[in-house]
């Protein structure tokens, strides 16, 4: 049993390569039914010096006894993110769909709580978007941030991008 756990959780952490991970730092209970909102801190891997924090609902026992729909959490989420020490930015994708930095799942097979990063060349700004992906039916619910470069010390380890 331990072998297979331990291959489990070797699978999981290729999985999650390449994206930021997730630290809870704060629980609301929110009702009696054992629903809360939970607070996240994410570190974005490529973006050193920048912090996101991201909240989200996270359905209780009971809630999810009472109102059927058992394996799944809702697509609501806010996010904030900060300069929160010395900003160096890595290989960042430039495009326009930016870079996925974080992703969770919020249900049992499909749906994704995900942050995208998108640097804004014109405006020289990071942002973030917290959003939920699903295979059908996706959500609207989502959630804006930004981190101005403009006038910070930002160090480019492959330079800033003409």
């Amino acid at each position: 049993m331990l072998k297979r756990i331990g291959w489990l959780a070797a699978a999981s952490l290729v999985l999650c390569a390449g994206t930021a991970l997730a630290q809870e730092i704060g629980k609301v209970g929110v009702d009696w039914t054992g629903n809360d909102i939970i607070v996240e801190a994410i570190k974005d891997p490529k973006v050193d010096g920048v912090t996101c924090h991201v909240s989200y609902f996270d359905r209780g026992v009971i809630d999810r006894l009472r109102k059927g729909n058992w394996f799944e959490d809702p697509s609501d989420s806010a996010i904030s993110c900060q300069q929160t020490g010395p900003i160096t930015i890595g290989d960042i994708d430039l495009g326009k769909g930016g870079e996925e930095v974080f992703k969770q799942g919020i249900s049992l097979i499909w749906k994704k709580q995900v942050v995208n990063r998108i640097y804004d060349k014109a405006n020289d700004t990071l942002i973030y978007l917290s959003h939920s992906r699903q295979v059908q039916d996706g959500s609207a619910k989502m959630a804006l941030t930004s981190v101005p470069l403009y006038g910070q010390q930002v160090t480019w380890t492959k330079g800033k991008p003409q």
